[in-house]
């Protein structure tokens, strides 16, 4: 039995109560639909700045009424302490997805994202702290390897960050530490590697690169590349993560605890690979997309050349063993948003 499976298996024995903060954003509103249906008792918050109303909905056509019943939602803001103390009240676990994503986001705005990923994080952890929670489990960033040339990724070997929103996300993880030596807290954080999934939102101007494209192509309007195309990332299907969430807050094992994880599949992938694939699946439904090429741009400032994450940390202290590889994620996602598409078309 896979250790996933078996975590799942005693949430559903043993249920518990737990606060998503950026609920209704694309990994929030994944790991509420699985929590709903493992019979857990979730609170959730998000002030909608990047998260959208029509992501519970979504989650709540998913799950019976009963499960839904269980969920809690508060419209509140992590840059403000008393409504960080008002959502965490009666909380076991937290699982903090909550921040302003985009590195060039954080290029063009760093007052905002600092507020909002470095003083709103700091909010989260002193109202759990406060609230005595059992586990605090937070969204960091591959962003936090910087320039740092070593592939793959290695938990413990960072550079200098790139971007004010890498700077945030590390920052997240000095005070995690602090907290964990100064107050007794058990934090863990998991270095997401772009993750992709249903309800990836693909409008906007920091949208991430594969629901973009799809809807791109979809659209018949122009996918663009940053650089030549030959830029890699390891993609991580949003399954994948969910996974490393339930497993983080579960783990038993005290040397698993205060650390922080890889979170990826462990692959990597060009741009040009990618866009590929992603027209390739689109064009089984509609030809003429088949013929379709992008257009190249400048490379982006902030950005990293390569990525690739070693998970046998995360293997080893956590039994993370990821059901996904990229070609099987883009089936479920490409999947998912031409049926989206079509429904209103």
């Amino acid at each position: 039995m896979s250790e996933y499976r078996r975590v799942r298996e005693e949430l559903l024995v043993n249920p518990h109560t737990w606060l998503i903060t950026g609920v209704a954003g694309f990994i929030g509103s994944n790991l509420l639909e699985e929590l709903l249906k493992l019979d857990q008792t979730v609170i959730g918050m998000d002030n909608f700045a990047t998260g959208h109303r029509h992501n519970l909905e979504k989650v709540r056509a998913l799950v019976s009424e009963a499960q839904w019943q269980r969920f809690t939602f508060h419209e509140l803001d992590i840059r403000n302490i008393e409504q960080c103390r008002k959502a965490v009240a009666g909380a076991d676990y937290v699982l903090h997805q909550a921040a302003l994503g985009s590195v060039p986001r954080s290029i063009n705005d760093p007052l905002t994202t600092n507020d909002t990923n470095s003083t709103g994080f700091l909010n989260m952890l002193v109202a759990a702290r406060d609230a005595g929670v059992k586990r605090f489990v937070y969204a960091a960033s591959s962003s936090t390897y910087g320039d740092h040339p070593g592939l793959p990724k290695q938990e413990a070997l960072i550079g200098k960050p790139l971007s004010p929103y890498a700077v945030t996300k590390y920052v997240n993880e000095l005070y995690a530490d602090v907290f964990a030596r100064t107050y007794g807290m058990e934090t863990i954080g998991l270095r997401y590697f772009n993750v992709f999934g249903p309800r990836q939102d693909p409008k906007g101007a920091y949208a991430a690169v594969i629901p973009r494209w799809i809807e791109e192509l979809y659209r018949g309007t122009t996918c663009r590349i940053n650089g030549d195309g030959e830029t890699s990332r390891d993609f991580c299907f949003v399954d994948n993560t969910v996974q490393m969430n339930l497993l983080a807050a579960s783990a038993a094992d005290p040397q698993a605890v205060n650390q922080v994880y890889n979170v990826a599949f462990g692959a990597r992938t060009t741009l040009n690979e990618l866009f590929t694939e992603i027209r390739d699946r689109l064009a089984q439904r509609h030809p003429h997309i088949a013929a379709v090429q992008p257009e190249y741009g400048e490379f982006r400032a902030g950005d990293v050349r390569h990525s690739l994450a070693d998970i046998s940390k995360a293997t080893t202290l956590l039994g993370y063993a990821p059901t996904h590889d990229l070609q099987q994620g883009l089936d479920v996602t490409t999947q998912w948003f031409l049926e989206e598409f079509e429904a209103v078309s």
